[in-house]
């Protein structure tokens, strides 16, 4: 499998930046020789993204917002995190003490959220923000600083999760982020797709599938010749928050699908795709360290993790968006200002165009002595596609 064109299309990487990447590949083929010559797709994906110091998320290049390799729903618009807002203030308004960020990025949600809570009256007693990347850590705490001085003393950074967690947990496109594993079905049985080395790159290196991907390929109905991601990370988060939340809920948002969407017999190579300074690609194995790797989630999967707690919704965003009041928030500016209203208007376009990402991303939620409906699935509830 070869992307040549695509990739000529993309912007080249400095000098520097391929230093960085030849020095995590020089770890990755390292990793690879101890382990006969192949690691699974996962292990690359962790590496390529993980690995201290040389990882995407763990090296020091911009990664967010115009300057960086993709654009997320807080970094596009404040109208996002103010929306999200509500739907928090709700959960807060029950009792529910603190909130947890997994993977805030570069700190654009915690700000808008702390200062429309503010404005609501509903500040958490704590905002609690779980990062793996010290980079990131380092620029979030940079930027709420600056953003929300009034706020700093309620922010707390953590290595880990609490063993008991009593809050609302949220993670916007984290999920997506997680290593998979990548299967190919033939002849009834399934082929876990790793990687091995190919001169100076990579090339996928396909072996029988065992252990945990084994029996989750054989739990899925695909037809003959079918590539696929199976994600086993993300489910087994869901399932240790569940673990440890002793009230409150836990709200993902990110893009995938229902299983039946997901495996879908046209979707037969997978959902894996790559972002490089605002292009999108599918080959995994160009700079290592220099993009990001994403795949979909599937959602019944992710619903079947948090059966321990109850189900408080499943929506696509647009919808989340629209119950939680965001058109309400865009009619405060008034049409007849333009250079104000005009911006605006577009990003919630974005953020709610089918086209864009009103449809692809979708919200989940579950809780725990928690009073429901909530008013982000108060219309539009999908769980029954789950």
């Amino acid at each position: 499998m070869t992307f040549s064109q695509e990739n000529n299309a993309l912007p080249q990487p400095s000098a520097d930046a391929l230093a960085v990447s030849q020095q995590l590949q020089t770890l990755i083929n390292a990793e690879i020789g101890r382990n006969n010559g192949w690691i699974s797709f996962a292990r690359y994906m962790e590496l390529a993204l993980y690995a201290p110091g040389l990882g995407y998320y763990s090296a020091g290049s911009r990664k967010l917002g115009a300057a960086g390799d993709f654009v997320t729903a807080p970094e596009l618009s404040p109208l996002f995190g103010r929306t999200l807002a509500r739907q928090l203030a709700e959960l807060l308004a029950q009792g529910v003490p603190d909130i947890i960020e997994l993977g805030a990025g570069s700190g654009a949600l915690a700000a808008v959220l702390l200062e429309e809570l503010a404005a609501l009256g509903r500040l958490p007693q704590r905002y609690r923000i779980l990062e793996v990347s010290a980079d990131l850590r380092e620029r979030q705490q940079q930027r709420l600083r600056a953003c929300v001085p009034q706020h700093v003393s309620r922010i707390e950074w953590l290595d880990r999760l609490p063993e008991r967690i009593d809050a609302v947990v949220i993670a916007n496109e984290v999920l997506d982020a997680l290593p998979v594993h990548r299967i190919h079905w033939h002849s009834g049985d399934a082929g876990e797709i790793g990687v091995a080395t190919d001169g100076g790159g990579y090339a996928w290196a396909t072996r029988p599938a065992a252990g945990a991907v084994a029996a989750a390929a054989r739990q899925l109905s695909l037809p003959d010749d079918y590539e696929t991601e199976i994600n086993l990370a993300a489910p087994a988060l869901v399932t240790d928050l569940a673990r440890r939340l002793d009230r409150g809920a836990l709200l993902f948002i990110d893009y995938g699908f229902p299983a039946r969407e997901f495996f879908h017999p046209q979707r037969n190579r997978g959902t894996l795709m790559c972002h490089y300074r605002h292009h999108a690609h599918a080959d995994p194995f160009l700079w290592p360290g220099l993009q990001d790797i994403t795949a979909h989630i599937d959602f019944s999967a992710i619903a079947q993790a948090g059966a321990a707690l109850d189900l408080l919704g499943y929506v696509n965003q647009a919808q989340f968006l629209i119950n939680c009041g965001i058109t309400a928030l865009l009619a405060e500016t008034p049409a007849s200002d333009v250079a104000r209203y005009a911006p605006l208007a577009a990003q919630a376009q974005q953020l709610l165009s089918p086209a864009e990402m009103g449809e692809l991303f979708k919200v989940i939620a579950f809780g725990r002595g928690i009073a429901s409906p909530l008013s982000g699935f108060s219309r539009g509830d999908k769980s029954h596609s789950l």
